[in-house]
């Protein structure tokens, strides 16, 4: 396990341009806009053969109206909880400022090694400038400019000082959820209630999570790490900049899951951008379990589960068999199902079927109903069947005749293909091959 250093400080410093030099990506959003990174953010990052962990917290806000204010705080105050060594960015183009005084304030409570970090150092007078920091008498000021790497390299020699013994076990493999939906419909609650801390921040107001956050998860015999992405709008609706990002941060997301789990708002119809963030995960080959949260908030009839349900089903065909749970996130009824759902559905991507019990299965459903004739009265013959080795399931059907198979009769080699090995939740893609 590697060692974690957070990154803190008041708004618009910087942050989020230190994380991206230091874990050498662009995860972080960063914009001039304050205020921007509002959950934490991890990543991994390497110095002279130490792995660590990076968290980019939202800045401390005091004085300010914005509704993120109290959340953002807790959210830097749990980061520091769980770093060994915490980075206090400063400005020194702005200089020492109240809100910086009142950020050491808090710091000086905390018995973790603290470094104070000057930025946006980019010149000898800015240089001179940042001395101004000695005056919060917390040690020595490491002089940066994050956004060209000058000074890190010493920055990061000072922190990797701090680490304790470097554990040589590798990081385990684990699968990899993703939560997704469109904004407001309960993506962080959800997290937050399976986890049992206040890992993301909630609010009613939507859009909420810009950033994509990562959080292991291991209790009650499940091991993953749940991915927590910006809900995601139609595109017409995608106005400002960064929530441009945050769309392209959750197909990021979906494009790196092993099982997507898409929530909808029970107390709406299934969408049509419900509708298109499935067809997303299933372009990505990856598992979806759709769970309708809210499901507290709906009026029930008889049949009210089975018509929703069906909407769904109709809705999502041809790749309709997959784990439709009704959820309430509130009262936190069937989340844990949905997360067995979730890995059963990561069993099913990642299950691996011999040729020979494939062969025995499906050799002798085809000699009962064999391909109808191609054109000009060709008779198919489907010799054997192979899966290939891809991180999903894909199966190759060796044939005489490839182009001659229609679709409706690969449907039928799906269905059976779902029946005998169990693929629920997990996209199945056919390919025919000349022999």
């Amino acid at each position: 396990m590697s060692n974690i250093i957070a990154i803190v400080g008041r708004p618009n410093v910087g942050k989020s341009t230190l994380f991206n030099r230091l874990t050498e990506s662009r995860q972080a959003i960063v914009d001039e806009t304050s205020g921007v990174t509002r959950d934490r953010h991890y990543g991994k990052g390497d110095w002279n053969g130490y792995d660590f962990s990076v968290i980019d917290t939202g800045g401390y806000i005091q004085g300010s109206d914005d509704v993120f204010e109290k959340e953002i705080r807790k959210q830097a105050e749990i980061a520091i909880e769980e770093a060994d060594v915490i980075l206090f960015v400063l400005d020194s183009m702005q200089g020492l400022t109240g809100m910086d005084q009142d950020v050491a304030k808090i710091l000086r409570q905390t018995k973790k090694k603290v470094l104070i970090v000057a930025n946006k150092v980019d010149n000898s007078k800015l240089l001179a400038d940042a001395t101004e920091f000695y005056k919060l008498g917390m040690g020595e000021v490491y002089s940066v400019s994050a956004i060209n790497g000058s000074g890190t390299g010493e920055l990061l020699d000072a922190v990797v000082q701090e680490f304790g013994e470097q554990k040589d076990a590798a990081e385990i493999d684990l699968p990899r959820f993703a939560v997704v939906g469109r904004p407001n419909v309960g993506k962080s609650s959800f997290i937050n209630a399976i986890i049992g801390e206040d890992r993301n921040i909630v609010t009613p107001v939507a859009g909420t999570t810009r950033d994509t956050v990562n959080t292991k998860y291991n209790l009650y015999g499940f091991e993953f790490m749940i991915m927590d992405t910006a809900g995601l709008r139609r595109k017409t609706r995608v106005k400002e900049n960064i929530e441009f990002y945050s769309v392209l941060r959750s197909i990021r997301a979906i494009e790196k899951s092993d099982v997507c789990l898409l929530i909808v708002d029970g107390s709406r119809d299934f969408e049509s951008q419900d509708v298109n963030i499935f067809h997303l995960a299933e372009k990505n080959k990856k598992g979806v379990v759709i769970l309708v949260n809210k499901w507290d908030l709906v009026e029930k009839e008889t049949n009210t589960y089975k018509e929703y349900e069906d909407r769904i089903r109709s809705k999502i065909a041809p790749f309709n068999d997959v784990p439709i749970i009704f959820t309430s996130v509130v009262n936190k009824q069937r989340i844990y199902k949905a997360l067995e759902a979730g890995m059963q559905a990561y069993k099913n991507k990642t299950k691996k079927i011999s040729g020979s019990k494939l062969n025995e299965t499906l050799l002798p459903v085809i000699k009962a109903t064999p391909p109808p004739m191609g054109s000009r009265n060709k008779m198919i013959k489907i010799k054997y069947v192979a899966q290939l080795p891809v991180d999903f399931p894909a199966f190759a059907f060796f044939c005489n005749h490839p182009d001659e198979i229609k679709e409706q009769y690969k449907r039928f080699l799906e269905r059976k293909l779902r029946k005998a090995f169990d693929f629920r939740g997990v996209p199945v893609q056919l390919y025919f091959r000349q022999k």
